[in-house]
């Protein structure tokens, strides 16, 4: 295993963590559901909040997606011609 094979294998892996973890700080959509019974409190300042989060977390969702993908492009790129290169 070469030292480019292990970089690239902490990055994916320090990556898909991160992926998992942002995920799971994002609240659900059925969130609001107890809003229609009545047993919701929501105020200005808790709905501006959590919007705000969500938009953050959502957005990290689709940067580190998107990293990953290529990262997973690029690994399988430099392994394809590593192999038939040398």
């Amino acid at each position: 295993m070469s030292k480019i094979e292990l970089v690239f294998g902490i990055v994916l892996l320090v990556m898909s963590v991160a992926i998992v973890l942002v995920v799971l700080f994002q609240e659900g959509h059925q969130k609001s559901m107890g809003t229609i019974t009545g047993s919701g409190s929501d105020t200005f300042l808790t709905k501006n909040k959590s919007r705000s989060i969500d938009s953050f977390l959502e957005r990290w969702t689709r940067v580190i997606s998107i990293g990953f993908f290529l990262i997973v492009i690029a690994i399988n790129m430099i392994m394809f011609f590593h192999v038939f290169g040398a």
